[in-house]
């Protein structure tokens, strides 16, 4: 079909109707129509008019038709691809400019190598002047790192800095560790303990933050100067903050030997082991070893008269032994043996 009146000059999706194709037909046979023609001749150049009769009409081949019209369409791209081209050069000789003032005050850096690291935190850490936020995963902390980060806490302290610390409830059992936070704590920092802390995190002011990189934890590190990422770091900071438990200083220490259990850890163990987990798995995740989390299960699989995991779930929640108290207090500190289902009341 034609195109409507209004769409006259416009070539954009012009198709031949059935009478420009008898019309166009007739031309051929005949070499010339007379007027009126069908539209869509005209608009694809089909049809031409002769200079001295000026309705009369003589064909034009498909492949000269077309390739007068495209010719002005070609130039305009052709037009358009050296300006573009032509601003992709402009463009390209800015690049460095911009990378070199990113690098300087990019809002999130990787920073690769442990000496790197360190040294980014000591000036972090260094320029507090109003709050240092930490999670700490896994146990217990190894000595001389502790004998390290003292005297920069305290000196903190000393400048009145506020300091608050998140550890793993495996903390509450490590002797090097409790001391530390005993003496952190009479300086006036906070520290609290949870089941699961996902990763590390500092944050000094409000205004820079450190993550773990995508490598090795302990050879990279992003950090993050973006205001809107940092607040997000933040509300988990606040999450488990809330939902953790004080730590003041060298209380008795839960459990019998050095990585025993508090009752919300050992909880932990069991809601994980329940959800399928390895014992590798949640010996990772709550900061404990393998064979720590091992004997755990073992405990509760003795309690309940279990002969394995699968039916362990099953006699935990039928039981009600995680929401317990008591019956999680059944299962005694590390090395003592529980006492059997029998011996305490039924949960049903």
């Amino acid at each position: 079909m034609c195109p409507k009146p209004e769409d006259e000059g416009r070539t954009d999706h012009v198709e031949v109707c059935g009478p420009g194709m008898e019309a166009y037909r007739l031309a051929l046979t005949e070499g010339t129509v007379s007027a009126p023609v069908p539209r869509c001749l005209l608009q694809l150049g089909l049809l031409r008019s002769l200079p001295d009769a000026p309705s009369t009409y003589v064909p034009v081949p498909p492949d000269v038709a077309l390739f007068d019209m495209a010719r002005p369409i070609e130039r305009a791209i052709l037009n358009q691809q050296h300006m573009l081209a032509s601003m992709r050069v402009s463009v390209s000789r800015l690049e460095t400019v911009y990378q070199e003032v990113q690098q300087q005050s990019a809002p999130v850096r990787l920073l690769l190598g442990e000496s790197a690291i360190s040294a980014a935190l000591e000036k972090a850490v260094g320029s507090c002047r109003r709050e240092l936020l930490t999670a700490q995963p896994g146990g217990g902390r190894d000595p001389e790192l502790l004998a390290e980060a003292i005297d920069r806490d305290l000196a903190l302290s000393a400048r009145g800095v506020r300091q608050r610390t998140l550890y793993q409830h495996t903390v509450r059992s490590h002797g090097p560790t409790l001391a530390y936070i005993e003496r952190i704590t009479a300086a006036g920092a906070q520290v609290r303990t949870v089941d699961e802390i996902i990763d590390r995190l500092i944050v000094c002011d409000r205004s820079i933050a450190f993550i773990p990189g995508v490598q090795q934890r302990r050879t990279a590190a992003l950090v993050i100067q973006d205001p809107g990422v940092i607040q997000y770091l933040l509300k988990y900071f606040e999450y488990l903050w809330e939902a953790a438990k004080p730590v003041r200083g060298k209380g008795p220490a839960t459990g019998g030997g050095p990585e025993a259990l508090t009752h919300e850890t050992r909880r932990a163990v069991l809601e994980l082991m329940v959800r399928g987990h390895t014992d590798e798995a949640i010996a990772a995740r709550l900061g404990v070893s393998a064979r720590t989390v091992s004997t755990h299960v073992k405990k509760a699989a003795d309690l309940v008269g279990s002969r394995s995991r699968a039916q362990l779930g099953y006699l935990l929640a039928r039981t009600g032994l995680l929401d317990d108290p008591e019956a999680m207090e059944a299962l005694g500190p590390a090395g003592q043996t529980p006492r059997k289902a029998s011996d305490r009341p039924s949960a049903d």
